[in-house]
């Protein structure tokens, strides 16, 4: 079972990774911006010298790769390297593919920020298969992973944000000194970071219960039969009525919420306090809405990646 699912793994980077690869043929270079990241940098050189990013990106992140296989994580790095080999190797046969009736790009510049939100929503995507799968898309991913590894108490997200910056500004060089490739390197940089943020923390929502009530006993066997979760039990006091009750906390799926809330309902004298949770950790069961348990169809290999 381990076997298939590595296999797996690999199959879904590699699938990605061509995602990612066609992404670039028919949303990132006919619109002439530079997306973030070091794949940024490769799009502009290839801009000017008309060298592939497929083999810019080889040239840059194969180094990357062993210094991360090294300092960082044996199977991480082997997964990342995967997806860049296939991403490069995609770019380079789709050079040779004429894909000009499947491309976005306007010729008078109507409509041009539909090629980066597309590109960008895109790549969203493609970043939050690959956290799943504990891989990285190179170039940045693996600097930041080497210095996280050596300083855990920092964060390097600003690290991205000064390449990405860096990025955007001599964007408006390259570009023969037009503002407009500077606004959708930002455009695509917000759409892929907010996509795949959104994506990523999708399945480790949960929402919260403060549940007061009379019937502590009842309504937890209730919960734990119906909706496959515990509850956690903490002695209350109403403080204007001086009455002794009981307060049961309890995290559930996102889509477990109106059960729990007609659960509720059914007991007088009781109410809950409901909020949503950004994210679970530890031993915490991720059941549909039959109370069937989720699994996980992607190996995380010895660890989750750090981005």
């Amino acid at each position: 079972m381990n076997i298939a699912k590595k296999a797996w793994t690999y199959l879904v980077i590699v699938f990605v990774a061509l995602v990612a690869a066609v992404n670039y043929e028919l949303f990132v270079f006919p619109n002439q911006f530079a997306p973030s990241g070091i794949n940024g940098i490769c799009t502009m050189i290839q801009y000017v010298t008309h060298i592939s990013v497929g083999y810019l990106s080889l040239l840059i992140n194969i180094p990357l790769a062993i210094w991360c296989y090294v300092e960082v994580s044996k199977p991480v790095a082997l997964r990342s390297m995967v997806y860049v080999v296939t991403f490069s190797l995609g770019l380079l046969i789709f050079d040779h593919v004429d894909l000009s009736a499947f491309s976005y790009a306007t010729d008078n510049g109507t409509s041009k920020i539909l090629g980066p939100l597309v590109a960008g929503i895109i790549m969203g995507y493609v970043y939050s298969i690959l956290v799943k799968a504990s891989a990285y898309t190179g170039g940045t991913d693996f600097i930041s992973a080497i210095i996280h590894k050596r300083h855990p108490d920092k964060a390097f997200f600003s690290l991205s944000f000064i390449i990405n910056t860096v990025i955007a500004i001599v964007s408006y060089f390259v570009y023969d000194y037009q503002v407009e490739p500077v606004i959708l390197c930002i455009l695509y940089s917000f759409m892929s970071t907010t996509v795949g943020d959104k994506l990523m923390k999708s399945g480790r929502e949960a929402i919260c219960f403060e549940i007061i009530t009379d019937y502590p006993e009842e309504l937890s066997q209730e919960i734990i039969e119906k909706l496959h979760h515990t509850t956690t039990l903490v002695p209350a006091k109403g403080m204007y009525t001086g009455h002794e009750t009981n307060m049961l906390i309890c995290v559930v799926n996102k889509n477990q919420a109106t059960a729990l809330a007609a659960i509720c309902r059914s007991y007088p004298n009781t109410f809950a306090v409901m909020d949503p949770v950004r994210e679970v950790m530890g031993n915490f069961r991720n059941v549909d809405s039959h109370g069937e348990e989720v699994k996980q169809v992607l190996d995380a290999g010895d660890g989750q990646t750090t981005m």
